[in-house]
């Protein structure tokens, strides 16, 4: 089976400004991007395996919130 390749950052932002309401403003277009690029990282680094399991993130995160 084929790897999907991930949409060009360009054809990304067109599809998202297209879906946002006509009275969006420039600081919701930028932030609607913003969170489709951490996304996107956030794929990009479980696809190479770069991963924590939750119960590491839990055991990580409980020394802080103790």
């Amino acid at each position: 089976m084929p790897v999907k390749q991930a949409p060009r950052p360009k054809e990304t932002a067109l599809k998202a400004i297209k879906h946002l309401k006509d009275t969006a403003s420039y600081e919701d277009m930028m932030y609607e991007l913003y969170v489709l690029q951490k996304i996107q990282r956030g794929r990009e680094a479980a696809r190479r395996g770069k991963v924590v399991s939750h119960e590491s993130a839990q055991e990580h995160l409980g020394k802080w919130l103790k």
